[in-house]
């Protein structure tokens, strides 16, 4: 059983108010019996409901990555709040009986067992999981039909180019709305989100001149996507095998939701890895129609400086059953970590993690990573959003020589050559941080590092830089929440 601790079973929790929930059950008592078996890989009880029989709630640890949590109550929500308060009452140190592991569970146990002993067996004879049959003429279709829907986007696209953005009003977006839904039938979805956002910046916004200047933009990047997503169709449509891209972002932009046994085939998983969190916020995404959990991480294990990234969706619909996630102080131990296709910041997921605290060797290894160069950093990132289909904001993290403000009240850092890089607030981000800058203590502000987000403002002309994170010494100071 790994170590638990409060922000470890917060971590667990689906969203915010089944933290509050779960340890409200604790406060109220609500537990009418507690138990742990002999060996302290399972914890259960039972926990007073609405009704008269109580719920039976127990959080196994066989394997301890991944506990496995189960419920008699209704909730739809995973883990629901008896199962976390299972755990908090053991946070706060409430007795637990020791008692047998109940029959039922017993059961499910003995069957987990043998499943994973087949899996042993299987991979002891040299036994090769039998590969997923792909309905290769299913797919040709759907590839035709995406086909049409980029040829319907182009016209669409083309439209608004020649007639100019001050000729689309408030009428136009009927028309729009309908091609946004029609793009779902054609399997963009992808485009579909993007075609969204663009009419969210054309109407979304007070600043219209800055709202046309975003949008054109956009239109662009449809514009390149409809280019390279047709060439690339066309290809893999000729290709025998129908290999996915797994190098670039094309597929997510066409709507392929990769699946990690996807991920696996391609190489694109690494065992073993330490990732320490260095920033975190959540976000309304209104053309996903999502709220979006983003985090970004440093791989100690790792070379290179690279920042990862991971993406917790939540759609509008199901946001309150499901996990939200939120801020990790820890050290995140991770068996096993799959990378998505991408350039910087790559989307990295992982099953099971456990947890373990922050030491002054972690911080020593995560800055160890930093770039020192900021020309060369630039370059890097002028590099990567010149690519019309990457992520826009990529995140480094960067050495400070010095932390200072100029005399017309403008925050920079410079690197150990003199090249200065500008801080300011970038519009992509739900909030500002350069105000917290005057917060941040005097000592921090030479030989520290900063986590920046860079953005191509528009409307500047120039490439601007948002700190998130702050870290001096064994001191992490996150800007943004």
């Amino acid at each position: 059983m790994p170590e638990l601790t409060s922000s470890y079973v917060d971590s667990l929790a689906p969203n915010a108010a089944a933290i509050k929930n779960g340890q409200g059950l604790v406060r109220k008592k609500s537990f009418i019996e507690l138990h742990q078996s002999e060996d302290g890989e399972l914890l259960f009880g039972k926990c007073a409901g609405s009704g008269k029989t109580p719920y039976e709630c127990s959080v196994d640890f066989i394997v301890p990555d991944n506990p496995v949590f189960r419920c008699s109550c209704p909730s739809r929500q995973f883990p629901c709040k008896h199962a976390l308060g299972l755990l908090y009452a053991r946070v706060e140190g409430q007795t637990f009986s020791p008692a047998p592991v109940p029959e039922d569970i017993a059961s499910k146990r003995e069957k987990a067992e043998k499943r994973e002993e087949n899996k042993v067996k299987q991979a002891a004879e040299g036994a090769e999981p039998k590969p997923k049959k792909i309905n290769k003429s299913a797919l040709k279709k759907k590839i035709t039909a995406q086909l049409e829907g980029l040829d319907m986007l182009e016209k669409l696209v083309l439209g608004f180019v020649r007639g100019g953005l001050s000729t689309i009003d408030r009428s136009s977006m009927k028309t729009i709305q309908e091609q946004v839904k029609q793009l779902g039938n054609y399997y963009l979805s992808g485009a579909q989100i993007e075609l969204r956002r663009f009419t969210i910046l054309m109407f979304g916004g007070k600043d219209q001149e800055q709202n046309y200047t975003y949008a054109m933009e956009q239109l662009s990047r449809l514009h390149a996507f409809i280019k390279k997503g047709r060439a690339y169709l066309l290809a893999r449509s000729e290709d025998p095998e129908l290999a996915l891209d797994h190098e670039s972002t094309i597929d997510e932009w066409l709507g392929h939701a990769w699946q990690l046994s996807e991920l696996k085939e391609y190489g694109l998983v690494k065992d073993g890895a330490e990732l320490l969190q260095l920033a975190f916020y959540s976000f309304n995404d209104m053309a996903r129609l999502e709220y979006v959990d983003l985090g970004y991480w440093v791989d100690l294990t790792a070379e290179g400086g690279r920042i990862h990234r991971t993406v917790n969706y939540r759609p509008y619909k199901a946001a309150k059953l499901m996990r939200e996630e939120d801020s990790f102080f820890e050290i995140a131990v991770v068996p096993q970590l799959y990378t998505y296709p991408g350039d910087m910041n790559a989307r990295v997921r992982f099953e099971a993690m456990s947890p373990r605290t922050v030491q002054g060797p972690d911080i020593e290894r995560a800055t160890a990573q930093a770039h020192r160069s900021y020309a060369e950093a630039v370059k890097m990132v002028k590099n990567q959003i010149k690519n019309p289909l990457s992520d826009k904001l990529p995140v480094m993290l960067l050495h400070a020589a010095s932390l200072g403000i100029t005399e017309s009240g403008q925050y920079v850092i410079t690197d150990e050559s003199g090249s200065r890089l500008a801080l300011e607030d970038i519009p992509s981000l739900p909030q500002g941080t350069v105000h917290m800058l005057p917060f941040v203590p005097a000592a921090a502000h030479t030989d520290c590092y900063l986590l920046v987000m860079f953005e191509h403002n528009l409307d500047k002309g120039r490439l601007t830089a948002q700190p998130l994170t702050v870290i001096k010494g064994e001191e992490i100071i996150r800007l943004l929440y």
